[in-house]
């Protein structure tokens, strides 16, 4: 395969986020993240880490083969599919890296995913508006009312705006559709086994703290965005969501999560974090923000705006940085 210029992946990088905007996540069964999670799944199973559940350090070292393998596998694939592209056209390997980026990023299908539930709320539906907050967070959902279901869709588009849009960004723009592949699978394995529940605490221990470690820059570049975001819409306010991040970012458990959630909090002018129950368990999470008003379902729209907005910037900063080195 041949390595691309950094020119090229700024090209490739731009394409991947308007194929995005356009096609969205497709429902498909050969999209990737089907098959690492399959592959993730397998592993799972071969490795049997419930057999050494009585030897911690064990069941550790289990999830960092996990961890590894999954990785290796994922971007090696990548760049194998990349390499046997370019050895028939250049032309067909550029079309399948911007094809493959673009999977890995998920704008518009966060979008729809927070529509799902806008509109429910918006006709009264609440049922069904909790229906669809279930398939986006791993809390409880019966309970909800509209705040709180507004206010998990809000807290997944903002989280979000770092795991489907700047992180893979960035590592496409290192290492084209091979490394923006190994983060997504990275990604991946951090819903699926990052968890620090019973089953998971210890295998999952490694793909959890290497997703932060990979989201640690990503997510502060995000908090920058969003921020600069704000200033193109009169509603948001730039300076609280920069002073929302240096004040609450800290107190979320996540080292990353809690600096998109601030900074959409104080843009916004409301408060995020509260009561979430998981399993029938309740557990206070860090309150973010100061509310100025009350959280409502619109909310969710003006998140999903933010969101688009920092792929805007993204797209025409990769554009203008082209322009440079061209």
């Amino acid at each position: 395969m041949m390595i691309y210029s950094i020119k090229e992946l700024l090209l490739l990088a731009a394409a991947a986020i308007a194929i995005d905007w356009i096609v969205g996540d497709p429902k498909w069964p050969t999209h990737p993240v089907i098959w690492i999670g399959r592959l993730i799944r397998l592993l799972e199973r071969l490795l049997a880490p419930e057999r050494l559940k009585e030897h911690p350090a064990a069941v550790r070292g289990l999830g960092v083969v996990l961890t590894v393998v999954t990785l290796v596998v994922s971007c090696g694939a990548m760049w194998f599919i990349i390499w046997a592209a370019d050895a028939i056209h250049t032309w067909l390997g550029y079309a399948v890296s911007a094809w493959f980026i673009s999977t890995t990023l998920a704008v518009k299908g966060l979008k729809e995913a927070a529509m799902l539930v806008y509109h429910p709320l918006m006709e009264g539906r609440l049922d069904e508006a909790r229906k669809y907050v279930g398939y986006i967070v791993g809390r409880d959902t019966a309970n909800l009312d509209e705040r709180e279901a507004s206010r998990a869709a809000i807290e997944t588009v903002a989280e979000n705006t770092v795991d489907a849009l700047v992180s893979p960004l960035l590592f496409a723009l290192i290492g084209g559709a091979p490394l923006a592949m190994l983060y997504r699978a990275m990604n991946t394995l951090d819903s699926m086994v990052g968890y620090r529940n019973e089953k998971y605490k210890y295998f999952g221990w490694c793909s959890a703290r290497t997703d932060d470690v990979l989201n640690y820059i990503p997510a502060r570049i995000t908090g920058v965005l969003l921020t600069l975001s704000s200033l193109f819409d009169q509603r948001m306010k730039a300076k609280q969501a920069w002073l929302a991040i240096r004040t609450f970012a800290h107190l979320h458990p996540s080292p990353n999560s809690g600096i998109p959630e601030s900074a959409v909090a104080g843009a916004l002018g409301i408060e995020l974090g509260g009561m979430n129950s998981y399993f029938g368990v309740v557990s206070e999470r860090a309150r973010m923000g100061w509310p100025t008003r009350q959280l409502e379902p619109n909310d969710i729209v003006l998140s999903v705006r933010l969101l688009y907005s920092v792929s805007f910037i993204l797209f025409a900063g990769v554009i203008g940085v082209w322009f440079v080195v061209n």
